[in-house]
């Protein structure tokens, strides 16, 4: 079979680009430089050099092939400047879908968020949750927005969407990913008591591939092994690295505050923000999820959130963003 992957060269689509080898397929994955190209040649895929908002490099790309894997997309909290986010997302997505329409390709799996679900604070997520009123950020709404886009207008095309939580494991290093590793260093400066939902970056990227054998068209289906507070995930770290890593929890309302006045210092001189009230909103509001449709229809096996820590924090030793224990 041959399989076309967007955003390949990321933290989930160089894992979905590593299975889809692994069983066989033959891959051609989008780039958009030499060290992805290489990347992607190395793990044994067909490099092909574009960018999602160009519908004839990515014409170029799902030409002949049965079935695409759309993973790119722009994640980011605190952006200077969310336009270009939304333009990936969402713009992103249409260009891919039409062009999987004209080339005739067979299925599409979009990959979206859990994000989107929309569900009130202290609510678990599933598939047909009711969305509330307003986005918590830029991100949230570029991502509903891109689903609708896809799943509402598919014109023929058969589209499968995944709605990944928080990806964690090994490789992953930036957004949520930092936050472990902050934690694991011992430099997490204060931390919020709400709850996060989880999902190993192995089992994310087999829920991809189990998507396009299993998922029904024009459905979604939420990927999360876990949900658990802030302080049980802090405990879980601390028994991996060996030592007591807990920040100072503070409150929802003194989070806000700090959030508005460096997120409003760091927008004065055109800079991205370390917490700002959009990463508030975020943190407090937490998540919950439930990610049983996929393992009850597609037949995803999830790992338990502790190992998914441990082989983390390895990943991090043998990187090198983190010290080895003492031996």
């Amino acid at each position: 079979m041959r399989v076309a992957v967007t955003g390949g060269t990321g933290v989930v689509g160089s894992a979905v680009v590593g299975r889809l080898v692994e069983s066989g397929a033959k891959v051609r994955a989008l780039h958009r430089s030499q060290v992805g190209r290489e990347r992607l040649a190395s793990a044994g895929a067909e490099p092909v050099a574009g960018d999602v908002l160009d519908y004839d490099s990515i014409r170029s790309l799902v030409d002949g092939c049965e079935l695409v894997f759309h993973v790119a997309g722009v994640n980011e909290m605190c952006s200077p400047s969310p336009g270009h986010m939304r333009r990936v997302n969402v713009e992103g997505s249409r260009v891919v879908m039409s062009a999987c329409r004209d080339a005739g390709v067979a299925r599409m799996i979009h990959t979206s968020s859990a994000v989107t679900i929309g569900e009130e604070r202290g609510g678990t997520a599933t598939e047909s949750t009711r969305r509330r009123g307003g986005y918590l950020s830029h991100y949230e709404r570029s991502k509903a927005e891109a689903e609708r886009v896809v799943l509402g207008q598919p014109g023929g095309l058969d589209v499968v969407a995944v709605n990944p939580s928080s990806v964690q494991g090994p490789g992953r290093a930036t957004g949520a990913g930092a936050l472990v590793l902050a934690a694991a260093r011992g430099r997490l400066p204060f931390a919020v008591d709400a709850d996060i939902s989880v999902v190993d970056i192995d089992d994310c990227a087999r829920g991809h591939l189990l998507a396009a054998e299993r998922g029904e068209p024009g459905e979604r289906y939420l990927l999360c092994g876990a949900t658990l507070s802030m302080r049980e995930a802090l405990r879980m770290v601390s028994e991996v690295v060996g030592r007591d890593v807990t920040p100072r929890f503070v409150g929802a309302g003194l989070l806000k505050v700090v959030g508005g006045i460096v997120g409003g210092a760091h927008r004065l001189v055109g800079r991205r923000a370390p917490i700002c009230r959009e990463a508030a909103r975020v943190m407090v509001h937490g998540r919950r999820c439930d990610g049983g449709r996929a393992a009850r229809e597609l037949g995803l096996e999830y790992t338990p959130v502790e190992d998914t820590l441990r082989r983390t924090i390895v990943w991090f030793r043998e990187s090198g963003l983190l010290p080895q224990p003492d031996s």
